[in-house]
C-alpha cells in the first residue's frame, strides 16, 4: 500500500512525514525505514526507526531505487513501514517515470508493507498513473 504526501517545495511535507515515522515507532510491531537521499532526517526521527542514506550506497533512477526497496523488504520480513523522502530527487525529478516506479514498489509493498512517500510536486503536475495513490 502506497500513499504519497504531495505538496511544492517548503509546505510540510518532510515535517509530516517525521511526526508518521515517530508515531510509527511508537505503534507499530515491525520495523520502520526511512530511505531518503541524504541525511537531512538524522535528529528529527526516532533512533528505534532504521534511517538509510541512499546517497551512501550510490541509488539513482528508479531502477535503482526499486532494486534496493525490493533488496530491503526481501532481507527484512520484519518491516511494516517504509517511509521515502524527496522521490523525484533520485529519479533526476523525472515526474513522468514515477507512475512506474511507484507500481512497481507497490508490487513488492503487497498488503504488508505500508509505504508512505514525499514528491515535491504541484498535485495538478502529476501524470495520471501517480493519482490513483493520492
Amino acid at each position: 500500500m502506497i500513499k504519497l504526501i504531495v505538496g511544492t517545495k517548503g509546505s510540510g511535507k518532510t515535517k509530516a512525514m517525521i511526526d508518521m515515522i515517530n508515531d510509527a515507532v511508537k505503534t507499530t510491531k515491525g520495523n520502520v525505514v526511512v530511505v531518503e537521499k541524504g541525511m537531512k532526517l538524522t535528529y528529527d526521527i526516532a533512533s528505534a526507526a532504521r534511517l538509510i542514506d541512499l546517497d551512501e550506497y550510490k541509488i539513482n533512477g528508479g531502477e535503482m531505487l526499486y532494486g534496493f526497496v525490493a533488496g530491503l523488504l526481501a532481507s527484512n520480513y520484519d518491516i511494516t513501514e517504509m517511509y521515502i523522502d524527496g522521490i523525484l530527487k533520485v529519479l533526476d525529478h523525472d515526474v513522468n517515470r514515477l507512475g512506474t516506479v511507484l507500481d512497481e514498489i507497490a508490487a513488492i509493498a503487497g498488503d504488508t508493507v505500508k509505504v508512505t512517500v514525499t514528491v515535491s510536486a504541484d498535485e495538478g503536475m502529476l501524470p495520471h498513473d501517480v493519482k490513483k495513490y493520492l
